[in-house]
């Protein structure tokens, strides 16, 4: 029995402006050399561009792209 306790789960916290946690995991996936600012320039860039291009709302926008390319049905593999 290991003596440590078991880690907490850590929730994403959700980003300055748009108060959305998808926007903060995104940032936090494309993030080069630890430039976070750099990452949510690059981000808020996108949605602004989406808004101008759409004129509907960037986040839902958003949120459809990323759930066109999860995968529906999780593969595991046998060892």
């Amino acid at each position: 029995m290991s003596r440590r306790g078991t880690a907490e789960e850590k929730t994403a916290k959700s980003d300055p402006i748009y108060r959305n946690r998808l926007v903060n995991m995104l940032v936090n996936r494309i993030l080069k050399h630890g430039k976070k600012s750099l990452a949510y320039q690059i981000i808020y860039r996108a949605v602004k561009k989406i808004q101008q291009k759409t004129e509907t709302n960037p986040l839902s926008v958003l949120r459809q792209a990323i759930h066109g390319v999860t995968p529906g049905i999780a593969v595991k593999q046998d060892v």
